[in-house]
Formats: structure tokens, sequence, C-alpha cells
């Protein structure tokens, strides 16, 4: 049984075996959609992301969206204000599901320099974030880096943060009833 013919090694070589589950995860890891939210400097770092010398186009994310209804990922890049907290939160509630956060930079993982009553402490307050990408500002290959941890994260079926947070408090309701 061991001998195997011409055909069925012409046909191991050509046929791909998956289940619909991985292939979705596939497609959605090749064509994530950024919508474009960019607030202080780290988002000059996120525009040149795009550009030839690092072409995010290889990954599928190169179409930076204007709308948040045709974007599934959302890339808060910069400080984030008190008065543009539900700014940001609306735009993150029009998105598509499933959506996903990268918080860009140390102003928008933590509030970086900034410890006022104007800017938020971490965009986590306001959103959920599903990746940090450290630094001030970032360079464009640690945002890229960034995104791949994503595009990992969503290829191995890790569900968006929102997501995650939403089970554990129907687990403590439950709990508690």
């Amino acid at each position: 049984m061991g001998l195997t013919s011409p055909v069925q090694k012409e046909a191991e070589k050509s046929i791909l075996l998956t289940s619909v589950e991985k292939m979705g995860r596939w497609a959605q890891k090749s064509s994530l959609w950024p919508a474009t939210f960019g607030l202080a400097c780290c988002a000059i770092e996120m525009m040149s992301v795009t550009n030839s010398r690092y072409d995010l186009a290889r990954f599928g994310s190169e179409v930076f969206r204007a709308s948040p209804r045709q974007a599934d990922l959302m890339i808060v890049a910069g400080r984030v204000s008190q008065k543009m907290a539900p700014v940001l939160r609306t735009i993150w509630e029009q998105m598509p599901e499933p959506k996903w956060v990268i918080s860009m930079g140390a102003c928008a993982s933590s509030g970086g320099v900034f410890d006022n009553y104007a800017i938020i402490q971490g965009v986590d307050h306001v959103v959920p974030v599903d990746v940090y990408v450290p630094g001030c500002p970032p360079n464009p290959e640690a945002l890229m880096f960034g995104i791949l941890k994503l595009q990992e994260m969503i290829l191995e079926g890790v569900p968006p943060k929102y997501l995650q947070l939403q089970k554990e408090e129907e687990a403590l309701a439950r709990e508690s009833q």
C-alpha cells in the first residue's frame, strides 16, 4: 500500500484540503481594511506604511477607508482627548462585525507624556484593543509587525477583544444568578 500511482502523486500536489472555517479566517486575515483615524504624530507613521518602501499592500491592508462601515480594523494612532473619545466610540460602533482595534503609540496605549485631565490614559478605556504597538512614535515596521500579529490571531481563530469581553460578562452574569 506504500506505493502510489503517478496519478495519485499528481493529485496530492494539486489538491488543497481545508475546512470552510479555516478558509474564511484566511480570507479575513488577508483583507483587513483599516479605518483612517490618525490623531497626532503617529498618524504620519501610519500613512507612511502604505508607501512603496513598506508596501502594506503585500498583506492585504492597503485600502484605508474613510467610512467606518467599510472598515474592519481601526488603528488609533496618537493621543485621544476627552472630546474625541465619544467620536472614536461612535466610529467603532459603526464598523461592521467582526472588528479589530490596534492601539498605535505610547499616547494611544497609555496617554504617553500627557498625564493631564484632557487626555485619555489609554484608548482601551474607550474601545477594546486587540493589539498594542509601542513607541513614540512607532516606526512603520512596528505597525506592520502589529498588523501581522493581528493577522496571526485571526488565522488562529482568536476572537476580537470585544467578543471576549462579552463572553466574560455573560459568564459573570450566569454565576451571579
